[in-house]
């Protein structure tokens, strides 16, 4: 042949020996992991930190304008869904590796190191292990905050509609008349009176109500359960 093969891993060697000293090149290899290696720890820390940062120096031109979010607008979402908004130092799931490579990826382009991180996810992720859907956030300033990172699987359907009766008292009590409304209609004809009429029908449903309401009662102050209003940002286990 007029012409050798290339050796592509001979070629490859000859770019790197035009961008580096071959001589210290594991050397200088060494030094981007220890520095990655320092970067994620310091991410991690500032993750596990309780931080009063109500801001990061972003850089608004760099920002996605459907990833910010107004503090009232998480409000609704939590109160809606029965989910928590906390920093993420109560976060007990595992962050997974896209998120830091993510904070990592901002902190680089918007010349800057986040702090203050938020979460939203539902009340048992932030005392054990889960796969609901966490939402990592943090702080722009003026109560919006800038979404980095969702990750776990979607909420059930269901979820918002079950969630509604736990909002407000109001919401709790409609739930209570319904499931009295329901085992009243269970009850068999004559089982308390001989005759069906009105009368009996009402006395029933009272005593049922009653019955519910007790259980209901004792289930919110046994467990320490609250509405969805007064958990949302709350960070205590019996909120």
């Amino acid at each position: 042949m007029l012409f050798p093969r290339t050796n592509i891993e001979k070629q490859l060697s000859k770019v790197r020996s035009k961008d580096f000293d071959a001589s210290t090149w594991k050397i200088q290899v060494q030094e981007v992991f220890r520095k990655d290696e320092s970067h994620t720890s310091e991410i991690l820390q500032n993750l596990n930190a309780i931080s009063n940062t109500g801001s990061n120096d972003f850089d608004f031109d760099q920002l996605e304008t459907n990833k910010i979010y107004h503090i009232d607008q998480i409000k609704n979402i939590c109160i809606d869904y029965r989910l928590r908004f906390l920093d993420s130092k109560y976060f007990k799931g595992k962050l997974p590796h896209e998120a830091i490579t993510i904070i990592k990826e901002l902190e680089k382009n918007h010349q800057t190191k986040l702090k203050g991180f938020k979460i939203i996810a539902p009340s048992k992720l932030f005392k054990l292990e889960n796969a609901d859907d966490p939402l990592l956030f943090a702080p722009i300033g003026n109560d919006y905050f800038y979404l980095i990172h969702k990750w776990g699987n979607d909420l059930h359907p269901l979820r918002k509609a079950m969630m509604w009766f736990f909002k407000s008292f109001e919401n709790l009590l409609f739930l209570t008349f319904l499931v009295s409304l329901l085992l009243t209609f269970m009850v068999p004809d004559g089982l308390f009176s001989k005759t069906s009429n009105t009368s009996t029908f009402i006395m029933v449903f009272f005593f049922m109500f009653k019955s519910v309401a007790a259980v209901v009662l004792f289930y919110g102050f046994a467990l320490g359960k609250n509405f969805n209003t007064a958990i949302w940002n709350s960070k205590y286990f019996n909120a």
